[in-house]
């Protein structure tokens, strides 16, 4: 069966172009030219995957999007938008997006981040991960740890999930800035925003507790697992 995309573009050329282009690949196209009608399709009609702009008339892409997270929908979330300043990124990246993608860009890029997307959002999900007495559950957006809820942000909550998928196993701060943050060029800046989010993690997760889950492994990257060190 067709993968179904919905492009939330208020661009008329721009929406019709990227449209023609997906049906010309296969894939089912809807378009929504304004925030209010987009959010309006995604609850009416089911979709595999939603091209987002950002600045949309009605409500914003980042408030559509947020709104989305919040209410535990997972379809995978590809921003389109002229903001591609790393702040923008950012914004975007923590409200919940898996991907982003600055204008102008060249189609085949566009296609080739749909299907890296669309294989990932088709992989059996684990829905619960645990590692001791620390448990992550996807379906209700929820952590535990001893008996106590948990609450974390949007980012802090997707870097656990990544380092409760690869637990005991040392993930770098490379690998954390190109799944987790989505940025493919390494740099001091988003290297220090990992080690901030690390910290916040950290102080929620592990100073409260015993034993310690969270490991730095020096000069590689950090680690979760309940075994000793």
């Amino acid at each position: 069966m067709p993968k179904r995309i919905l492009i939330i573009e208020d661009d008329v050329k721009i929406s019709k172009a990227i449209k023609r282009g997906l049906e010309q690949e296969g894939y089912v196209a809807l378009t929504a030219l304004s925030g209010e009608d987009g959010f309006f399709q995604i609850h009416s009609q089911p979709c595999d995957l939603i091209l987002l702009d950002v600045l949309l008339p009605g409500r914003s892409g980042i408030e559509i999007l947020a709104a989305l997270r919040k209410a535990g929908r997972r379809t995978p979330i590809l921003m389109l938008t002229a903001l591609d300043s790393l702040e923008d990124k950012v914004s975007g990246l923590d409200a919940g997006a898996d991907d982003y993608l600055g204008k102008p860009f060249a189609f085949p890029e566009l296609l080739a981040r749909i299907r890296a997307l669309l294989r990932r959002g088709g992989q059996e999900e684990l829905l619960l991960l645990r590692t001791g007495d620390l448990e992550l559950d996807l379906a209700k957006r929820k952590v535990v740890r001893s008996g106590r809820n948990i609450e974390l942000t949007t980012k802090e909550f997707e870097l656990l999930e990544y380092l409760l998928r690869n637990k005991g196993h040392v993930v770098s701060r490379e690998m954390l800035a190109v799944d987790v943050w989505k940025e493919p060029n390494r740099a001091t800046p988003i290297d220090n925003i990992i080690d901030v989010h690390m910290t916040r993690l950290r102080r929620k997760v592990d100073e409260p507790f015993e034993p310690k889950l969270l490991k730095t492994v020096r000069g590689v990257g950090f680690m979760i697992s309940a075994d000793s060190p």
